[in-house]
C-alpha cells in the first residue's frame, strides 16, 4: 500500500497543479482539505477524476462518505484498495 500511497501524492501534486508542494511534503494521515493541504470542493472534483482516470475507483456525488474518504492519502488509499479488492 505504501506504493499506493506515493501515487497518490504524486497525483494529487500533478492532478491540481501543486507546483510548491513535493511529494515528500505530504504526510499519510495530514488532512487534504481545511488546515492541512487547503484543498477545496473543486480539487475534490478533480482529483476524484484523475483517480477514476488512474485507477477504475468513482465517487458518487449523492455518497455522504465522501468526506472520509478524501480526508488524507491513508483514507484515499484503503478506499481504492477496498474498492479494487470488491471487483476481483
Amino acid at each position: 500500500m505504501d506504493t499506493l500511497k506515493q501515487e497518490l501524492k504524486q497525483l494529487i501534486i500533478s492532478s491540481l497543479d501543486l507546483e510548491d508542494v513535493k511529494v515528500e511534503d505530504i504526510a499519510d494521515d495530514e488532512a487534504l482539505f481545511g488546515e492541512g493541504l487547503e484543498l477545496d470542493s473543486i480539487d475534490a472534483l478533480e482529483l476524484g477524476i484523475a483517480i477514476k482516470k488512474k485507477y477504475g475507483v468513482a465517487f458518487s456525488a449523492e455518497n455522504d462518505d465522501n468526506k472520509k474518504y478524501f480526508k488524507s492519502v491513508d483514507t484515499l488509499a484503503q478506499y481504492i484498495t477496498e474498492k479494487r479488492n470488491e471487483s476481483k
